[in-house]
């Protein structure tokens, strides 16, 4: 669901028979024609974030309860204290009564970088009086609702939620939404708060009020972020998609840098690549507020990339920022590439430094085929998932199967992040490896042995079947693809190609090509379906609302679509007709 409004003013009738009831999950909504931007298949997009707004609101509520258990552990040892030494601790004891007031809790260094302090004062509420706080309901903002469907969905269907708040700055989408909370009901209606304002001005007055901050734009979130970073709690979540993929991927690398702050590679890896520069986007924007972000689910799904990140403030733990970033150097002859790290610490006895990575990783010319390198980045090249987190959101999503309009595509997205390797960034193509050096390739099951052999580990990749994630640095995959390659001669070719310099080189290391026990996934071994056609033609982006349809858009939305409804001139100018006829007419 995006910001992007009607096409213009005019009445609009309140008689459910004038539009199509479309319904979602336990939501149901009022269309007609193109009025307020809808997307059938962003239903995968809604599914996936009921599925982590639940265990959201489980693990918030964990972690509230642990915070409350340590705050009565605290007090237990204080007045016990009190008791044998009634002098002793008074301001150790004004200390813990200042951090109960705040709702806040002081933890080293390391425990910020891992398990972030996520009590807020905006979340916890504690009357005067009593010791243990309350925690309030989940308040979620949708900064760019349309229609309303993913704020209705959220408010009918997520246990815990206070309250939403939907916000779009067209007319006719907020009358739109205001219409459709009424159409479902007082559950609806006393829980979705529709407004009519700039998202941007929106989060920017209510800094730190919101548990979930949920943005799904059309196109780049870019100008979004800065409020958003500001607007959610401590420990809350900040939901983001950016749909414009082609700048992200690198076909328009300068639009990328002046959106995102990060130049693309146009590597196999571009989708990750992708997600991994929207999170390190979000991050700038949280540093300029001593704010930082811990991914818990980052997934490429169909044509755009979804991100769930938890955001948290503390000026040291910031500080540890540089040491997530890394530039790529991309070969342009073959499909080698290393990462550089930004930053690096240096420890002495107690105290942590932090300092500039060391470099250059790579030398001017690629060790395995000779050519120059391409430069990237920077990008988030720390793990983007939290594998627990994972976990559990497969486990309700399974558990609620009923409950998922998409539940066969979002299970077989979470099944596929859930064997990702964590902490290795970006991925090799096993057909653009064998493309370079033009020989018939492997199947995924010995090359995953040959890598497991070699004492490495791999794994698949939920943004591309072919993909293959590895430890294994790039001279031992080119090593093994040399022993393939002498058992699976390849024909000549010209010197100067980089798959002829690659295969000049002798293998340092002999692949071992014996099937290895793990190289197929849990999911694989049971044959569990991971990858998914589309359920339809024309399953993909749409146009904006208000836009006027013509034949051109027959690739967005199928001929069916058009219903008598083509502009022809829109099509063909008549002055560009008259142009193209007149060379005929005068030969």
């Amino acid at each position: 669901m995006h910001e992007t409004g009607g096409g213009g003013g005019g009445t609009m009738s309140a008689d459910p028979q004038d539009y199509t009831i479309i319904k979602e999950g336990e939501a149901e909504i009022l269309m007609r024609k193109n009025e307020v931007f809808y997307n059938p298949s962003q239903v995968d997009n809604r599914d996936m974030s009921i599925a982590v707004l639940r265990t959201f609101i489980t693990k918030r509520k964990q972690e509230h309860e642990a915070y409350l258990l340590k705050r009565t552990k605290a007090a237990t040892k204080a007045s016990e204290k009190d008791s044998s030494e009634p002098a002793g601790e008074a301001a150790d004891e004004s200390l813990i009564n200042d951090e109960e007031a705040n709702g806040e809790c002081e933890v080293s260094e390391e425990v910020h970088q891992d398990e972030p302090c996520s009590i807020s004062k905006e979340s916890v509420k504690t009357p005067e009086g009593k010791g243990r706080g309350e925690l309030k309901p989940a308040r979620v903002l949708e900064a760019l609702a349309a229609s309303g469907l993913r704020s209705l969905r959220y408010a009918r269907e997520v246990e815990g939620i206070g309250q939403v708040v939907a916000v779009d700055n067209d007319k006719v989408s907020v009358e739109a939404c205001k219409r459709n909370i009424k159409f479902n009901g007082s559950v609806a209606c006393s829980k979705v708060e529709p407004h009519l304002a700039d998202a941007r001005v929106f989060m920017l007055t209510h800094p730190k009020e919101f548990d979930v901050v949920d943005l799904d734009p059309y196109g780049a979130p870019s100008v979004f972020l800065d409020s958003a970073v500001q607007s959610v709690v401590d420990g809350g979540m900040l939901m983001c998609t950016a749909t414009d993929m082609a700048v992200l991927c690198g076909s328009s690398g300068e639009v990328c840098y002046s959106k995102y702050g990060s130049y693309p590679s146009r590597g196999k890896y571009c989708h990750e690549m992708a997600l991994r520069i929207l999170l390190a986007c979000i991050e700038s924007h949280a540093n300029r507020y001593k704010r930082y972000i811990v991914p818990v689910l980052s997934v490429k799904m169909g044509f755009y990339v979804r991100v769930f990140v938890r955001i948290y403030t503390s000026a040291s733990a910031m500080k540890n920022t540089p040491l997530k970033l890394s530039y790529v150097y991309q070969c342009i002859g073959c499909d080698s590439f290393h990462l550089q790290p930004i930053g690096r610490t240096m420890s002495k006895n107690n105290s942590v430094r932090y300092l500039p990575g060391f470099g250059p990783a790579v030398h001017q010319e690629c060790n395995d085929c000779g050519k120059k390198f391409n430069m990237g980045g920077p990008i988030w090249s720390a793990p983007i998932h939290d594998q627990d987190w994972v976990t559990s959101i497969l486990a309700d999503v399974k558990s609620m199967q009923d409950r998922y309009p998409a539940y066969a595509r979002i299970s077989a997205a979470l099944t596929n992040v859930s064997e990702e390797l964590p902490d290795v960034p970006l991925f090799v193509s096993l057909h653009s490896l064998c493309a370079t050096l033009k020989c018939t390739s492997p199947s995924a099951v010995i090359f995953r042995s040959a890598v497991i052999n070699a004492g490495y580990r791999i794994s698949g990749t939920h943004v591309n079947p072919l993909g293959l994630k590895s430890d294994a640095p790039m001279d031992v995959i080119w090593d093994i693809m040399r022993c393939w390659v002498k058992n699976h001669p390849v024909k000549a070719q010209p010197p100067d190609q980089p798959g002829s310099v690659i295969l000049a080189k002798e293998p340092v290391l002999q692949a071992n090509f014996a099937r290895a026990v793990a190289s197929l996934s849990k999911a694989q071994a049971k044959k569990v379906t991971r990858f998914l056609p589309n359920p339809e033609r024309h399953w993909g982006p749409k146009l904006r609302a208000g836009r006027k349809i013509t034949s051109k858009h027959v690739s967005l939305l199928g001929p069916q679509a058009l219903n008598g409804t083509v502009d022809h001139e829109d099509e063909e100018p008549t002055a560009k007709r008259q142009k193209a006829q007149e060379p005929s007419t005068n030969s």
